[in-house]
């Protein structure tokens, strides 16, 4: 599975013009965190966190990113089991991968995000950070090791 993703993460790079951007994506159900590459696609900051609602009011707001930030492909958290199964969640981030495909020419690629947001609560927590703080900054930190990790793959090519 792993190769798979990591080979269609190289896929998605072939098409992507130069000095376009990535955006990364930790899907929540309540809110969908994003984190944006600089234009060398080397090192992922995160951006924001959308409050969860209806597909097209956050895919407008995506999409509106999108162009502001001359993005040109998205990496998706797809959130495998510790055994590198698909539970429902995974199915959800399929779903909207697919819905996302319907709503824009945008590609998207998937990435594992297997403990992006246990590794970043651990840092939020080892840094003091209040309940609310990490509250605030899991969600896009989330998507930013998602990013940095997809990232670091292409990289290595």
């Amino acid at each position: 599975m792993k190769d798979d993703l990591a080979q269609k993460l190289i896929d998605l790079e072939a098409i992507l013009t130069p000095h376009s951007r990535l955006i990364g994506i930790d899907l929540g159900s309540k809110t969908i965190g994003l984190a944006l590459s600089d234009v060398t696609r080397t090192v992922a900051s995160p951006l924001e966190t959308l409050k969860r609602t209806k597909f097209k009011e956050n895919a407008a707001a995506l999409a509106l990113l999108c162009e502001t930030h001359n993005v040109g492909g998205l990496v998706l958290g797809l959130p495998l089991n510790m055994d590198g199964s698909e539970g429902p969640r995974a199915q959800a981030t399929h779903a909207y991968m697919r819905n996302w495909q319907q709503y824009s020419t945008i590609p998207m690629a998937l990435w594992d995000e297997r403990l992006s947001t246990t590794a970043v609560t651990r840092t939020l927590l080892e840094a003091d950070a209040s309940r609310k703080r990490r509250a605030e900054l899991v969600d896009k930190l989330a998507a930013t090791y998602i990013l940095q990790g997809a990232l670091d793959r292409l990289h290595k090519n």
